[in-house]
């Protein structure tokens, strides 16, 4: 960027910029970049006109999601401008990457390298295009002591939709209080009911309602879980946390066990695809019984050194200092 006359200029597009929100504060901050910023209000919605101009004035063209947004800046690429993607995971059960002239496409990112090898399979897009930058974690903000009682505490992020899996989170749950009633779940998720596209499957609603209904009638369960306000206020939830679960069928990250890393939470997943490709396979369980036995056996001591493990780990691979120095290299790239 020191030989440039002007600053590059960067354009961000998409109608969900959740997962890039303190990149965009970095990318803001870094000397050399000027940001703008087109924000689509819906996934297919958008105006043409702040499309193009931005198109038109950007060097460089970053789309949050590999949706209608990158097709049509696949399609409305200034020449001598580069194109940057950020695929995730809904997006390859989709008909949107198959719309995308990869042709005009730079680089695909990915989170992980098990989706960047499903991308290429599913796309027969080149190898050469798809590249794997991990998500960011503020392991800063999340590094905050622990409140008493937190090495009881398992905790979930997320229960939406089914394959997340909170049934077995449950399993997880009366396993441990089977031996120890001090165990307790916190789900920190919106419930799925107010997702519609998610309560207007028939599979879906069958699934919550064996849940609820499970939590109602298995003495074990009576008041061990606790359902708390969807929110911002992660790092305040993760202070009452001592165990995070990842109990997926399929997930193309899962930001949740990281956060409880940064926060010095022990991470505990069951082996979805590609899991031990992002996390140390110490923390991956094969089965929820396997994993309740791995968690109940940590007495106080053991469970703080685990958790300190887990807080460098996760520095050192996903903090936002590192994951946003390798995003500004991809955005300078010639």
């Amino acid at each position: 960027m020191s030989g440039r006359r002007r600053p590059l200029r960067v354009g961000v597009a998409g109608h969900d910029l959740k997962f890039l929100t303190r990149l965009l504060d970095h990318f803001r901050s870094t000397p050399g970049l000027e940001v703008r910023v087109d924000a689509w209000p819906a996934l297919a919605r958008h105006d043409p006109d702040a499309g193009r101009e931005l198109a038109d004035w950007a060097d460089v063209v970053v789309v949050e999601w590999c949706g209608p947004a990158a097709v049509w800046y696949s399609r409305h690429k200034r020449r001598g401008s580069r194109l940057i993607v950020r695929l995730h995971r809904f997006e390859l059960d989709a008909g949107w990457p198959r719309q995308v002239d990869i042709d005009a496409v730079d680089r695909v990112v990915c989170v992980s390298p098990y989706y960047a090898r499903r991308t290429r399979e599913h796309t027969g897009w080149p190898a050469s295009k798809v590249v794997v930058v991990p998500n960011w974690v503020d392991t800063d903000q999340l590094d905050r002591p622990k409140a008493p009682g937190a090495h009881h505490r398992l905790g979930m992020i997320g229960i939406a939709p089914s394959r997340k899996r909170l049934d077995l989170g449950l399993d997880v749950l009366e396993a441990l209080r089977a031996h120890d009633r001090r165990w307790h779940l916190s789900v920190k998720s919106k419930p799925p009911w107010e997702y519609w596209w998610i309560w207007n499957k028939p599979e879906e609603r069958e699934h919550y309602e064996g849940v609820l209904r499970r939590m109602q009638t298995s003495p074990l369960l009576e008041g061990a879980v606790v359902f708390d306000t969807f929110g911002p206020d992660v790092a305040g939830w993760l202070r009452r946390v001592g165990h995070v679960l990842s109990t997926s069928d399929d997930e193309s990250f899962h930001l949740a066990p990281a956060e409880g890393m940064a926060s010095g939470a022990v991470p505990s997943l069951l082996p979805w695809p590609g899991a031990d490709e992002i996390y140390d396979r110490r923390w991956i369980h094969d089965t929820p019984e396997a994993m309740a036995e791995a968690i109940a056996v940590l007495e106080e001591d053991d469970w703080q050194a685990a958790g300190e493990l887990a807080r460098v780990q996760v520095r050192e691979g996903f903090s936002l200092d590192r994951v946003a120095e390798t995003w500004t290299e991809l955005l300078c790239a010639p």
